[in-house]
This record gives C-alpha cells, structure tokens and sequence, in this order.
C-alpha cells in the first residue's frame, strides 16, 4: 500500500501563502504541512524531518514546495533545501514564489500560440523582476531575440548577463525604457510582454497600436492601470486591430493548471526540481 501524499510548504513570509495551500490541496495532496517565516538556517532541520521518516522506496511521496512573496528568499531557501539532501534521501521540490515561474511560463505559451518564438524579435518590458527575468530567460531558450526592458540601462544589462549565464545561446539586447521612448524599442518587434509593478502605465496605447509588426501584447498586472495601457486584465486572446492582446486575468487560468499540474507532478518521483523552465514544460505537455 502506497504512503500518502505529504507536501511540506515552506514559505519565508510570516503567514505560509494560502493561495499556494488551496492550490496543492485541489492537486490531490493527501497531507500539507505549512511553515511560515522560514529562515535559511531553519531548512535543514525541517528537511531532515521529512527525508528521514520514510525509506527510500517511499520518498517519491513527500515532496517540497517553496513560496512566498520574496522571490530572492525562497531562491535561497531552495539552496538550502537541495544542500540538505543526501545519497537516495531527497524529494522533490518545486519553487514558485509570487507565482514568477507558473506566470512566466502562463505568459510565454501564450505568446507562442500566435507567434513562431524561434528567431522572432520579443520586448519583456519590468525584465528586471522575478517574472520578467524567467520570461527572458523562457523567450531566450525557444529563440527569440529579446529586447530586455528596464528604467535603467545597467540594470537591464545585469540581466541580460545573469540570462546568458543560464543560456548560452541567447540573443539578448538591453534597453532603458520610459513612455516616450517606447516607439523605438518596440521597432520590428512581433511580441511584447510586460511584466510589471501594480498600478504603473509602462505602454502608450497609442504607441504598440501604431507598430506595424507588433502581433501579440501581454500584461501580467491585474491592478488598473495596466502597464499596457489598452489592454484589458480579462483579455484572452482578444483581436485589437492586428495585436492579439492577453491580461493577467487571462492568462491567469493557464497559470492555474499549470500550478495545479506541477504539484501533481512532484510526487512521479523523489528526485525532481521545478523551477522556470521545468514548469514550462509542464505547461507545454498541457497545451500539447
């Protein structure tokens, strides 16, 4: 008889995300224990609780998931997590803080119903946040050339260095973006994707109407206004003019299955890790 499905949630918030709670439960985790407030130096511990209770044979049954609404502390949470593994006894372990890695992977396959991404020309507008770096780095891996959008060149340039660490072949071009700027950023562009803060317009509509290659536009803030201004949050695959336009609301229910498939997936086995480019291709086997 199989042991039943234990997910332990660790989560460097002072509340473990509910959010990611309801998700793993309607995947079919039989048992979830949360642990909010999480601190580095607490993952080995808790690690060790839940590696050494079971043998070997039945490690593929517990898993670990990492949240949060800090992407750089549940990062390092995952460090410590795998760097407390040993020999046969490990699980598997999935991160998705602030949900970066389900929303960047939502957002990529839906540019990639309309758009060929192999050698097309791509803007990722906020590239220097969790999300807008996985999408660089989700665009860069199917071969787009990607314009890496930020306020200021260096930091969009640090990115565009930490991307081409993780893919070698990427083709990559820094920009420093501002309203007025956006015309010339978005020159022979066929997809754009904009992946920032609540409540910040980084996109004239009037700007993406006027370009002539443009095909796909993606917002990823829910909170009006959008950074696409002209988009709306529960656009999915919505026809304005030439541009197929997505909100976050509209990918939101891609990001929802491939969520909810990716916990189910952790417990095929007890050796896994899924960060971004895992997860997509969760979400590409969903799309088929």
């Amino acid at each position: 008889m199989s042991k039943p499905r234990i997910l332990v949630q660790l989560d460097p918030d002072a509340q473990a995300s509910v959010f990611d709670a309801v998700v793993a439960v309607d995947a079919g985790v039989d048992h979830l224990l949360q642990y909010g407030r999480v601190s580095p130096d607490q993952v080995q511990g808790l690690v060790h609780g839940a590696i050494f209770t079971r043998g070997p044979q039945d490690l593929k049954n517990t898993a670990i998931f990492v949240g949060g609404s800090d992407v750089a502390a549940a990062e390092e949470l995952v460090k410590r997590v795998l760097a407390s593994f040993f020999g046969p006894l490990r699980v598997s372990v999935m991160m998705d803080a602030s949900g970066a890695n389900t929303t960047a992977a939502a957002a990529v396959l839906a540019a990639s119903r309309h758009v060929p991404l192999q050698g097309a020309t791509a803007v990722v507008l906020a590239a220097t946040g969790p999300v807008g770096q996985r999408v660089v780095r989700l665009l860069a891996r199917e071969g787009a050339r990607v314009r890496v959008g930020s306020r200021t060149l260096p930091r969009a340039e640090c990115v565009c260095e930490q991307v081409r660490q993780r893919v070698g072949s990427a083709v990559l071009e820094p920009v420093a973006t501002a309203p007025e700027s956006m015309a010339g950023v978005l020159t022979d562009a066929s997809l754009v994707i904009s992946a920032g803060a609540a409540g910040v317009t980084l996109l004239p509509a009037e700007t993406w109407q006027a370009c002539p290659t443009l095909r796909v536009a993606i917002d990823l803030n829910a909170v009006p206004p959008l950074g696409i201004a002209g988009v709306e949050a529960t656009d999915k695959a919505v026809l304005r003019g030439e541009v197929t336009c997505y909100g976050a609301i509209g990918v939101g229910g891609a990001k929802m299955k491939i969520h909810g498939r990716a916990i189910s997936r952790l417990f095929e086995s007890n050796s896994q890790v899924f960060d971004a480019e895992e997860v997509y291709a969760i979400g590409r086997e969903l799309q088929g």
